[in-house]
């Protein structure tokens, strides 16, 4: 089961008592400031939610999974997402 932009943006709505729009408009300003934060190598943390950060990777060597042929891989940037404790802590433990 997932919930997609639309379903949160109400969500968010009915429980804040913003209109849908505000609340579009809030995570449209929460995501452009991931994405310069993101940009620009800053990491950013919402504390005990999450924090993004933009890391590094190498140059290396890979291979072509159709022809098996050796290839290079540039060097270049990923995103890494770190969940912090009040979201695993709602995500539960693991029942033994």
């Amino acid at each position: 089961m997932a919930k997609n932009r639309s379903e949160l943006v109400a969500e968010v709505a009915e429980k804040s008592g913003l209109t849908q729009k505000q609340v579009s408009d809030v995570l449209d300003g929460v995501f452009e400031s991931f994405s310069e934060a993101v940009a620009s190598g800053e990491k950013l943390t919402v504390p005990g939610w999450l924090s993004v950060e933009r890391t590094e990777r190498a140059a290396r060597k890979g291979r072509n999974p159709q022809t098996g042929a050796e290839i290079e891989i540039p060097a270049g940037y990923s995103v890494k997402l770190s969940a912090g404790s009040k979201l695993k802590a709602a995500a539960g433990s693991p029942s033994k």
